[in-house]
């Protein structure tokens, strides 16, 4: 088993609300220069959900909030 292997079978293994921390750290670490390559797929969403922001379709919600609302959910009144 490779480092990755078995760093994600130890992450999987972890209570949710600390594979969330996991999660927000590891994103916050990716360097701005080094986005991920995404799929067709992906491409294909984010241009329809661009599309329905633009017409006014949809509403959003800041990104603080919707994190906030996430680990609210699992019990946790911040990421750190």
């Amino acid at each position: 088993m490779n480092d990755y292997d078995s760093i994600l079978a130890a992450a999987s293994s972890m209570p949710i609300a600390d594979q969330l921390r996991l999660i927000d750290e590891l994103a916050a670490s990716v360097p701005d220069d080094q986005p991920p390559t995404l799929s067709k797929q992906w491409l294909a969403e984010i241009e329809r959900r661009s599309a329905e922001i633009d017409s006014g379709t949809v509403t959003t919600q800041p990104w603080p909030e919707v994190r906030q609302q996430l680990f609210s959910q699992v019990g946790l009144k911040r990421a750190d």
